[in-house]
């Protein structure tokens, strides 16, 4: 079943067009990356996704339903959350109140402690850290708090952006079984990734964007192989 569908969708900044044309879908429990070289587009799509930045024209429908015109914390509501590049946490509140900020728009709260559960299980850093401001933290631990934060409001689709940007090696491997592991346990991804080697081998289906267009696409596997990608994204000549 079709969940996240982009129908020419084109994205302006001023007179500067980022993407121009872009169509993709994500399909209900799958992981989906987008890749591509900085500058693609790739920001730009996820902002369009998620409400921060309009589209110039295009079609954008979620779960049935048009969201081209909806307001960013509408989406939120209907089940759309991004841990964004650069993370995004509130410097100055403590881990559980970053948390606590992901569930704001959440009607039904019932299950409020399941999942908070359910993220310290993700992550049990932060459960050791409950208490420890968000800007004292390393990289590491406040990407695991970002994402932290987006399953909070209990998406169908979990917007990631870059989550290894920053990383050391260790966090990155981390933070790449972790995210495997949240889609095993139900939750649609869309991720844009710099790491193509690791974004690639965790998905089902990827997108390969320049210039803000598609210019190619397959399932993870397949793009893994092709030449022309290994070439430009995976460091193989």
């Amino acid at each position: 079943m079709t969940l996240l569908e982009l129908s020419d969708v084109s994205v302006h900044y001023g007179r500067i067009q980022a993407v121009s044309g872009l169509s993709i879908q994500v399909n209900e429990g799958e992981v989906v990356t987008l890749i591509g070289a900085n500058g693609a587009g790739k920001s730009t799509t996820m902002r369009a996704i998620s409400g921060i930045r309009p589209i110039s024209s295009g079609k954008i429908t979620f779960a049935g339903e048009d969201i081209s015109k909806l307001r960013g914390d509408l989406r939120v509501v209907r089940g759309i959350s991004q841990a964004p590049e650069g993370r995004g946490i509130f410097p100055g509140m403590t881990v559980m109140e970053n948390l606590d900020m992901g569930a704001y728009a959440r009607k039904d709260r019932k299950d409020l402690s399941a999942d908070l559960e359910r993220v310290f299980e993700l992550f049990p850093r932060l459960a050791e850290r409950k208490t420890q401001m968000g800007g004292t933290m390393s990289g590491g631990e406040q990407q695991m708090l970002a994402i932290g934060r987006a399953l909070m409001a209990k998406p169908k689709l979990l917007l990631l952006d870059e989550p290894s940007m920053g990383l050391a090696p260790q966090f990155i491997q981390q933070i790449f079984r972790i995210i495997t592991e949240i889609n095993k346990q139900g939750t649609t991804v869309l991720l844009v990734e710099q790491n193509a080697q690791q974004a690639l081998s965790r998905a089902h289906r990827a997108y390969v964007l320049e210039t803000g267009r598609i210019t190619k696409t397959g399932t993870g596997k397949e793009l893994l192989a092709d030449n022309s990608i290994k070439e430009a994204y995976l460091g193989v000549g």
